[in-house]
């Protein structure tokens, strides 16, 4: 069976990843743990833990159990009180950091509760923070750096970090490297932060895929195409670049688009700027209550093809 390392966090990873389980695929997950907003922040601060929130995500989203049962984890407490805006899913995983160690361990856990296909893992076991430099400012966690990317010329973490060796092992036997969809610059890069990983993706034989934004993301991907995202990311990765780039090249309704750029100010990100690079390209974005999301099923079919085709 083929070996899949997916780098990730948030929304983005968690739609991709429902696709990836239906196909016979080795998939590790790493997800980023430097997020400091709403419930992820305040049980990141009061525990004294890396951040759950993500992870909590992409846990359910691979989920194979009763659709009650996922429910209740998506479950927000909505009365006034300590619980406020508190998720199950990470009220439970903060609880099991306590009972079983480790977010790994507690990761895993509740992987098993699941009954998730593949593994998943946090990027680390340390409470980090993201740190963006520019102009003599520092801004300090990823709420920030979110905000302030046009003053940022540098990103990077509050203290160095350390990765597990079972995610060194995961990139060094991976036949596939993907860079999932998500905020560039809080949920993606990230990773590449992290020394250990940057090192080990240096040394895998493994191609490295970038699952393209289907839409900007307001003050950090305003006016980029994919191949700004392209070069953001080739930037980090030290020497390597990415090898081929899945995008969408389906036209979204007018409607649809005027009520993001309106609503949220967000545009679709253009197939621009990919010239050098192996393209994978398709109509391959849904809407699902009005929002563009990706088609799990086909964006999971096209890297599996391409996995395929690359083995013969």
């Amino acid at each position: 069976m083929k070996k899949v390392v997916v780098f990730g966090g948030g929304t983005g990873i968690s739609n991709l990843l429902s696709g990836l389980k239906l196909f016979p695929l080795d998939v590790t997950t790493v997800i980023a743990v430097s997020d400091n907003g709403s419930s992820t922040g305040v049980l990141k601060e009061e525990l004294d833990i890396p951040a759950v929130g993500d992870i909590g995500k992409v846990l359910l989203s691979m989920a194979n159990v009763d659709s009650d049962f996922v429910d209740l984890l998506r479950y927000r407490f909505s009365k006034e009180g300590s619980l406020h805006n508190h998720p199950v899913r990470n009220i439970m995983l903060a609880a099991l950091i306590d009972t079983k160690g480790s977010l790994t361990e507690a990761t895993k856990y509740m992987a098993k509760i699941l009954r998730v296909k593949g593994t998943v893992l946090p990027l680390t076991e340390e409470k980090v923070e993201l740190v963006g430099i520019g102009e003599g400012e520092e801004f300090f966690g990823e709420e920030s750096v979110s905000q302030n990317v046009k003053n940022i010329e540098k990103l990077s973490y509050d203290h160095e970090i350390h990765i597990g060796q079972e995610i060194k092992d995961a990139i060094k036997e991976a036949d596939l490297l993907i860079f999932s969809p998500g905020s560039l610059y809080t949920s993606i890069l990230p990773h590449l932060l992290a020394k250990e990983v940057v090192k080990a993706i240096k040394h895998s034989k493994a191609p490295i895929m970038y699952v393209s934004n289907l839409v900007s993301q307001p003050g950090e991907t305003d006016g980029y195409s994919v191949g700004d995202h392209i070069a953001v990311l080739n930037k980090y990765l030290d020497g390597r670049q990415v090898d081929v780039v899945v995008a969408n090249s389906g036209d979204v309704d007018g409607k649809i688009r005027k009520k993001y750029l309106d609503m949220e100010g967000k545009t679709i990100v253009p197939l621009t700027g990919v010239e050098g690079i192996e393209v994978i390209a398709d109509d391959i974005f849904s809407i699902e209550e009005e929002r563009i999301r990706h088609d799990a099923l086909k964006t999971a079919y096209l890297i599996f093809s391409y996995m395929m085709r690359e083995s013969r």
